[in-house]
This record gives structure tokens, sequence and C-alpha cells, in this order.
């Protein structure tokens, strides 16, 4: 498999647009509601897209993961949302299609983001994830600590969420395969 990570461009959106609604789909399957989940929108998302791309905050970056010229996955970071002494940077999400899941996609994309936010000098990274996410592991394997728990509101739920933190950012890069 032909993998490769690059840098988000408005012509993307499309592509970025239907990882997410299906990533959703079948990652939240069980989790979110299933009304919340069915009503998401392609359309919608690209229009959302778009314009994060055209107009990114200063210091937001974007990576796609393509294969065979399809859009399988992307990550997006920037600095700490929560605005925590603790951490300057933020995995804000990172989406990759079911069938391409540990394939090695995910730690491409999230060292990616890391080394742009590390450029900036966010040495420490912090995601926030629903405590019922099954992807939870990927963060464990790269490193990641529990570091916070709150709570998360969509549609109609508020939902458990925990935090993943790295002091330090650096240990991503570590080329360890996820195991």
């Amino acid at each position: 498999m032909n993998i490769i990570i690059r840098p988000a461009q408005i012509e993307d959106a499309s592509g970025i647009a239907h990882v997410h609604v299906a990533s959703w789909r079948t990652t939240y399957a069980g989790i979110i509601e299933d009304r919340y989940l069915n009503e998401l929108s392609v359309h919608q998302r690209t229009r959302e897209r778009e314009i994060r791309l055209a107009f990114p905050p200063p210091g937001v970056v974007t990576y796609v993961a393509e294969v065979d010229e399809k859009i399988v996955g992307f990550a997006t970071g920037g600095r700490e949302r929560r605005e925590s002494p603790e951490f300057g940077g933020e995995l804000f999400a990172i989406y990759i299609l079911q069938a391409y899941q540990g394939s090695g996609i995910g730690r491409q994309l999230v060292q990616a983001v890391v080394r742009d936010l590390l450029a900036q000098g966010l040495e420490s990274l912090l995601i926030l994830v629903l405590r019922d996410n099954p992807a939870r592991g990927f963060y464990e394997r790269l490193g990641g600590r529990v570091v916070l728990e709150t709570t998360f509101t969509i549609g109609h739920q508020t939902l458990p969420e925990i935090g993943y933190g790295w002091p330090d950012a650096r240990v991503i890069l570590d080329p360890k395969p996820d195991k």
C-alpha cells in the first residue's frame, strides 16, 4: 500500500468531509445517538472544511493521508484550546476510514502534525477523546497518558471524555510501529 501524507489543500475538503462522516458513523455507532450520526452531512462538512482550509486560524495545521490518490484519513492540530498551562499543542481531530485503521496511517498523521507543532514551539500535546471511543488504545500506544476527565455535549447527549497528554510530544516521533 502506497501511503502519502501531505498538508491538506482546499481541494481536499470533500475527501476530508467524506472521511469525517464515515468515520463518525463507524467509530461512534452505539455511543452517539443514531439520529445524530444519520443526520451528518458530507455536503455540510465539505462547506465547513473549505472555509477552515481557506482561512485557517494561525498555527492550525491539517494533514491528509492518501492511498491510490484517495483521501483515507486526516488529522488537524494547533495551539491547545483550553489554555492549559501543561499543554501547548492539541491534536484536534484524527479520523481514518475503517478499512485503513491499523495500517500505520494514524501514527504517520499524528507525527506530521506533531512535527509542525514542535516547529511552532509547542512541545507538549493533548487530545480529548470520548471515553468509550474504541480507538483509545491507539493513543496509549503512542505514549499518551490520561491527564483529565471531562464531558462533551453533542446533540442531546452529554458524554464522558478523557484527555490524553504527552508532556514531551517528541516521544510520538519515535519510530516504533503500532502494536
